[in-house]
C-alpha cells in the first residue's frame, strides 16, 4: 500500500474505519441496545447517509448526552460531512471530558493534518501518546507528521538555494517515504486511524479497600510459677540441632505481602481522590510517561484526580516478580468514575527503598 500522512497498512478510508472497527470493536464492549443504535448509525454512514447519521445520532445524545462512543461518532459524521469545525469541538471536549482516552486526540491530529496544520497536529499526537505511551497509532501517525513538516522544510531551504544536494537528497527520501509525487506538503489521501475510545463493562475485579492495621495478637497471661521439689541433676541432655528455616522462601512471601500492600495502599489512595498519599506512592526517580518534568507529571494528575465525582481504582490478576529490591508488576486495571468506565493491562516496576516498595515506571500493555 502507497504510504502517505497518516497513513499504514492497518489505517483505512474513513467509510471502511466506521464498518471494521466502530461496528465490531466498539460495539461488542458496551451494552446491546446501546450497540445496536450506533451500529445503525454506522451504517447509515457507509451508505453515504450522512444527514440521517447526524439526524439519527443527535437523537441518541438527546437522551444520553455524555455517553462517550456517542459523541465520538458524531466527531467521525461530522467529519465525514466536510464540518471539521464542528468535528474538532467534539472531538476537543472530549478530551475534556475525558482525558484517559487517547482517540479523540488522535482523530483531532487527523483533521488538523488535512488541513496542513502540522504544528497542532503533532501537539494533539503528543498528547495522545502522553495519556497511553503505548498507543502504536499515535506513534506511527506522529512520525508521518514529523515527515511532512521535514518535507516542508527541507522544500524552503530548496527555494533559498536551489543547488543545495544535500536538502535535494533528503526530500527525495521524504517524498519515497510518503509515496508522493506531487509537490511536497500536498495532503495524502483523508484517512481516520483504526482507532475508538472504549468503555468497557468489567469483569468483576478485586475490591481495593483502604490498607486496614492489622490487629495485635493477645498476649498471655503468664503461667503461674511451680516450685519442683530438689532432685538429683540429670546427666544434661546433647542440645538438638536446630532446625533450619527456609529464608528464601519465606522472604519472597514476605516481598509479595508487602508489595501488595503497597499496591493496594496506592489503588485506595487514588479512589479516595487523596492525591498526596497517591504520589507519596512514586520513587522520586520515577519515570513519567512521556519523558516530562516530575512537576509537570504531578500538576495533571492532581488536576485529574481533582476532577468533580468519585473514582473507583480497583485491579485482578496480579503477578509479581522479583529481583533483588526491584519487582515486576502485571494485572488488569479497572477505572470507573460517574461517566467512565475502562479497563486495560498494566505493568509497573517498583523498586524498594528505605523498606518502602515504590512505584518506578508504569506502562499500559502487556
Amino acid at each position: 500500500m502507497t504510504k502517505n500522512c497518516l497513513t499504514a497498512a492497518r489505517l483505512r478510508t474513513f467509510t471502511t474505519y466506521v464498518t471494521c472497527v466502530t461496528c465490531v470493536a466498539l460495539f461488542s464492549l458496551i451494552p446491546t441496545a446501546h450497540a445496536d443504535t450506533l451500529q445503525d448509525i454506522s451504517k447509515l454512514v457507509k451508505q453515504g447517509q450522512h444527514a440521517q447519521a447526524l439526524e439519527q445520532v443527535d437523537k441518541y445524545l438527546a437522551s444520553k448526552p455524555k455517553d462517550a462512543q456517542g459523541r465520538f461518532l458524531k466527531g467521525i459524521v461530522l467529519t465525514e460531512m466536510n464540518k471539521p469545525t464542528e468535528a474538532i469541538a467534539i472531538f476537543n471536549k472530549l478530551t475534556e471530558d475525558y482525558p484517559e482516552l487517547p482517540e479523540p486526540y488522535n482523530n483531532l491530529a487527523v483533521i488538523y493534518a488535512q488541513q496542513k496544520q502540522y504544528d497542532k497536529a503533532k501537539q494533539a499526537l503528543e498528547m495522545a501518546i502522553r495519556t497511553h505511551p503505548s498507543y502504536a497509532t499515535a506513534h506511527e501517525n506522529l512520525g508521518d507528521v514529523y515527515a511532512r513538516l521535514a518535507s516542508q522544510a527541507y522544500d524552503k531551504a530548496l527555494q533559498l538555494d536551489s543547488a543545495n544536494s544535500s536538502a535535494q537528497n533528503k526530500l527525495a527520501l521524504i517524498r519515497d517515504l510518503m509515496g508522493s509525487t506531487g509537490r511536497p506538503g500536498k495532503p495524502g489521501k483523508t484517512v481516520v486511524a483504526e482507532t475508538r475510545p472504549v468503555v468497557a463493562e468489567p469483569v468483576v475485579p478485586k475490591t481495593v479497600a483502604a490498607p486496614a492495621t492489622a490487629p495485635l495478637a493477645p498476649v498471655a497471661a503468664p503461667a503461674p510459677a511451680v516450685v519442683a521439689p530438689a532432685v538429683t541433676p540429670a546427666p544434661a541432655a546433647k542440645p538438638a540441632e536446630p532446625t533450619p528455616a527456609a529464608p528464601a522462601k519465606q522472604g519472597a512471601a514476605d516481598a509479595n505481602a508487602d508489595i501488595t500492600r503497597a499496591l493496594d495502599a496506592w489503588a485506595s489512595a487514588w479512589s479516595r481522590k487523596d492525591v498526596k498519599t497517591y504520589l507519596a506512592a512514586y520513587a522520586r526517580d520515577f519515570k513519567t510517561p512521556a519523558g516530562e518534568k516530575r512537576a509537570e507529571w504531578e500538576s495533571e494528575r492532581k488536576k485529574r484526580i481533582g476532577k468533580p465525582g468519585t473514582i473507583h481504582v480497583s485491579y485482578e490478576g496480579l503477578r509479581i516478580s522479583i529481583t533483588g529490591d526491584t519487582a515486576t508488576l502485571k494485572f488488569r486495571q479497572h477505572y470507573k468514575s460517574a461517566s467512565l468506565k475502562t479497563s486495560s493491562n498494566k505493568v509497573m516496576l517498583m523498586t524498594k527503598s528505605d523498606g518502602k516498595w515504590l512505584i518506578q515506571q508504569e506502562r499500559v500493555g502487556t
